[in-house]
């Protein structure tokens, strides 16, 4: 990927990236870690832990299986300092979130306002969490999303851009923003191509009080390990061409690929929860 930012925008040419080792993939649920168009769907056998496929870096793979109590800790040893752990709760009951909480984990992700909400008032006594929402945005969610969420993972559109900023105004909140990016084709998903980015980028950065702060992208379900690869590189070259710090990249069954392409924020559930109950 070539990119030149200027006052105008940045421009862009993408050339997908053949940098890979091989490694053999590990399809993971479509839902786990942002905003899908499928809708909700069963999770995936292999949501359960954490599978390390064949062929990948001994720094990253963990055995299975792991629960929350052992995967936790491990990731963390194993992972970068720019890689952090953004627990996908989604689905998850409460006292899962306490046990998280109790193993040090303060940032989580929500992708339905009204569960998340039901989640925060019963967690009030622990604090504040670091709360994100990784969800499908939709209109007449904005309000209750800028008011629940700190950061949210997936902008996708200039409409909703602008009426995220009115209402965040409006309400006195200034909320950590990734635009979500779709560099492959993939019907199932929502995003912003880099084409699309690059024409509206001039308008988004104008949007205040948001802060626009990275970009966030899901890998289409079926490729294999070096395209999540090459998609993450270009994802995070694109974010390095804004100016934008954060990469919202990799799941449960993609992570070591988005934290060999320089993933901020991991996007894990079945990882750490194993399999949803909701």
């Amino acid at each position: 990927m070539v990119l030149k930012s200027t006052a105008a925008g940045v421009s862009c040419l993408i050339r997908p990236s053949s940098e890979a080792p091989p490694v053999t993939a590990v399809e993971r649920p479509p839902s786990e870690g942002g905003a899908d168009r499928r809708g909700p769907g069963p999770a995936h056998p292999a949501e359960a832990g954490l599978q390390p496929s064949a062929g990948q870096p001994a720094a990253l793979a963990l055995p299975l299986p792991l629960g929350l109590e052992a995967a936790l800790p491990e990731l963390r040893r194993r992972l970068p300092a720019t890689a952090r752990i953004l627990a996908v709760s989604k689905g998850q009951p409460v006292e899962a979130i306490r046990r998280a909480v109790a193993l040090g984990q303060r940032s989580f992700a929500e992708s339905r306002l009204q569960e998340a909400i039901a989640k925060q008032e019963a967690l009030a006594d622990l604090g504040a969490l670091d709360w994100h929402f990784i969800g499908r945005l939709q209109a007449n969610k904005v309000r209750g999303v800028v008011r629940h969420f700190g950061t949210i993972h997936s902008l996708d559109s200039l409409e909703l851009a602008e009426r995220m900023a009115r209402i965040a105004a409006e309400e006195g909140l200034a909320p950590a923003v990734l635009l979500q990016v779709k560099l492959r084709p993939d019907p199932a998903k929502g995003g912003l191509s880099a084409e699309e980015l690059q024409q509206l980028w001039p308008r988004l950065v104008d949007l205040k009080p948001l802060r626009l702060v990275g970009l966030m992208t899901i890998a289409p379900l079926g490729l294999d390990a070096a395209a999540r690869l090459a998609l993450f590189r270009d994802c995070a070259a694109l974010a390095d061409g804004l100016g934008l710090p954060e990469r919202s990249m990799g799941m449960s069954q993609d992570w070591p690929e988005a934290v060999t392409a320089g993933s901020t924020w991991l996007r894990l559930g079945g990882a750490l929860f194993g399999l949803r109950t909701a």
